[in-house]
């Protein structure tokens, strides 16, 4: 299996045509820069860097002003690098810096005339952050989409069974939407919500853009944008930005790109159509006939281009977010369609702190109206040292498999909001093994195409299972679009706003059936209960009714995990008692005549939390009734028995 990665940028793209600067009445001696405003966590000692992205202060002469930048930049090129102690000569001469464009959000873009070290990189963007009146400065780096493990292709039409939608794939591959331990609850919300289908909702995609697809609605693709600046990324002949969010392919198995952006580490690879396959997770067509289900098929997708060969640079994805959530970014026609909704399945290293362009561009979004949805990422790691995913005010979302387990290579943390499926690739969500099929991944469109994208009526509309945070992330786009317009149909002024949607979010979220072995936020993405928390409508309970005098065993489940019983107590019963025995771990009992008690026990008439599994509540003289016992879980418990009984008729 190749599993994907973040790609490590190895080789830079060649420069263009640069500027060099005067270092004349530049000291000779470098001065002790303040490092304060310079991001730094993204250098990597085996990576380079040419292109860096510098905040000037409102009001500053340099912020909007090529001219004053190069002259600023020119002298703190010249300070950072003249008379460095046990370097060679060559290095001691400072590099040209050339201006490349003002972003969206105010901040500057420029390129070096060589390619320089992690420490060189950081040597230059201290003394740049020196100056007073720059606000930020950091390196401009190459994201990448959050790639996924692909799935073997199949060719098999997937049979129907009982389940809706009439899609004819989606009973037997979209576990993720209907499965009762780890999918979405889709079928409840289908039934209880019929509103709540994404109607009169943009997300954007930002991504790699979309491709032709007979299961996707692709209106939007003209009206969307392609934002790769750089010629070598985007793969046309020129530097510049270009209408429309299709997808030309994003290869690299052929020159020059093969060369440019892998190694023996990141081997070659054909187009990906990372971007269909999102938006097929999002907004696939539903309820016709054909392939497979889309969680919210109403919602309007507007695919933005911004991850090409090789990845996409920061600067080029800040960009699209401010336009994508209705901002104005200089050079392109303002977006006729902005988004409620932002899906971002790329990331890569570096903490994210709120002077970042791409924390402000976010900033910005969620000023809006626009709600940031961000995948975690998939090195195994702690995403508070990945961008996006640890900028502030996005919901990071992390991936669960088909047992409700943390998928092993998902990234885990504080910054994590919830969980979501996106595949355990293996059997039983092992970290290795057989793979399971097509249980261990999410499926959705494709293309057919290994380079250049294949026409529809040439047979390029396909499915594929992939298995990452990238699929995990718009099942929760989707459902943030399905929270929309339900709650605009109720009440079209008060739709919860960014901050109430990731609140909602997480309250909303079901507890993990398997406790996870890294934090990946409040619990598993639950669609049904996310609607119904974004209407303010309480949802009936959920319980098992147990027969009197009769033994329920085998119960478990994972701390913080809550499952409520009901026993019906007829008139003229006496001696009530409920009881737990038995397994192991450590479990609370809470029971109320009449209604469901609270979560933490605060409304019950009667509670027992003893320590372990042997818990008992008795009431000597219990009232015609429907008691509800709430059985909450303080560690993982297991092999727990419970009973329920009383004397009298």
């Amino acid at each position: 299996m190749n599993q994907i990665r973040f790609l490590r940028r190895r080789r830079l793209l060649p420069a263009a045509l640069l500027l060099a600067l005067s270092t004349a009445a530049v000291a000779a001696t470098p001065a002790t820069p303040a490092t304060g405003r310079a991001n730094l966590s993204a250098l990597r000692s085996y990576d380079q860097y040419d292109r860096f992205i510098v905040t000037y202060r409102p009001g500053s002469s340099e912020r909007g002003h090529p001219a004053a930048v190069l002259q600023h930049l020119g002298v703190a090129a010249a300070r950072a690098f003249a008379g460095t102690p046990g370097v060679v000569a060559a290095r001691q001469v400072p590099p040209g810096i050339s201006y490349l464009r003002h972003l969206g959000n105010g901040a500057e873009l420029v390129r070096t005339s060589r390619k320089l070290g992690a420490g060189d990189a950081a040597t230059l963007m201290r003394q740049i952050a020196a100056d007073p009146a720059v606000a930020h400065v950091e390196p401009d780096l190459l994201l990448h989409a959050v790639r996924d493990t692909r799935a073997p292709a199949r060719t098999k039409a997937a049979p129907m069974d009982a389940a809706t939608p009439d899609d004819p794939y989606y009973g037997e591959y979209q576990w993720d939407f209907f499965n009762a331990v780890s999918g979405v609850h889709l079928p409840e919300t289908r039934t209880d919500f019929p509103g709540a289908d994404g109607h009169g909702i943009t997300v954007a995609v930002i991504d790699t853009g979309i491709t032709a697809h007979e299961d996707l609605d692709t209106s939007l693709a003209a009206d969307g944008y392609d934002f790769i600046s750089d010629k070598m990324i985007s793969g046309r002949a020129s530097d510049g930005r270009v209408a429309g969010g299709w997808d030309t392919g994003d290869w690299t198995d052929q020159e020059p790109w093969q060369s440019a952006c892998t190694d023996a580490a990141h081997p070659p690879e054909q187009s990906t159509w990372h971007g269909t396959n999102v938006a097929g997770v999002i907004g696939e067509l539903t309820d016709n006939g054909l392939g497979m289900a889309g969680m919210a098929p109403a919602v309007h997708v507007l695919p933005v281009r911004a991850l090409g060969h090789c990845g996409g640079y920061t600067s080029d994805i800040a960009d699209a977010i401010e336009w994508a959530s209705g901002g104005h970014v200089a050079g392109v026609p303002d977006n006729t369609h902005p988004a409620q909704v932002i899906n971002l399945s790329l990331g890569g290293p570096g903490s994210c702190s709120g002077d970042d362009v791409t924390a402000k561009a976010i900033a910005d979004a969620i000023g809006r109206g626009t709600t940031v949805v961000v995948a975690a990422g998939n090195d195994g790691a702690d995403s508070a040292n990945y961008t996006p995913a640890s900028c502030p005010g996005v919901v990071t979302v992390a991936a669960t498999g088909i047992t409700g387990k943390r998928a092993f290579y998902s990234n885990y943390g504080a910054t994590v909001t919830l969980g979501a499926p996106g595949g355990g690739i293996y059997q039983n969500d092992a970290s290795s093994g057989q793979q399971a099929i097509p249980d261990g991944f999410i499926w959705a469109a494709l293309n057919a195409g290994t380079t250049t994208p294949v026409a529809v009526q040439d047979g390029g509309s396909v499915y594929a299972g992939m298995a990452g945070t990238s699929q995990a992330t718009p099942h929760v786009s989707a459902t943030v679009a399905m929270m929309l317009s339900a709650a605009g149909d109720a009440t079209p002024a008060s739709r919860p706003t960014p901050a109430q949607i990731k609140a909602l979010l997480a309250s909303s979220a079901r507890p993990f059936p398997v406790t996870p072995d890294r934090p990946i936020g409040a619990g598993m993405l639950d669609a049904h209960a996310a609607v119904a928390a974004a209407l303010g409508v309480a949802l009936p309970p959920t319980y098992t009714t147990l027969a009197r005098g009769q033994l329920l065993s085998g119960q478990q489940g994972a701390a913080g995990q809550s499952i409520v019983y009901a026993l019906d107590v007829p008139a003229g019963a006496a001696n009530l008692s409920v009881r737990s025995l038995g397994g192991t771990g450590d479990v609370t009992l809470y029971v109320k005549a009449g209604d469901v008690p609270a979560l933490d026990g605060s409304d019950a008439d009667y509670t027992s939390a003893r320590a372990g599994n042997a818990e008992a509540v008795l009431v000597p003289r219990p009232q015609a009734a429907t008691y509800y016992i709430r059985l909450v879980a303080v560690k993982d418990f297991a092999g727990l028995s419970i009973l329920g009984n009383y004397t009298g008729p």
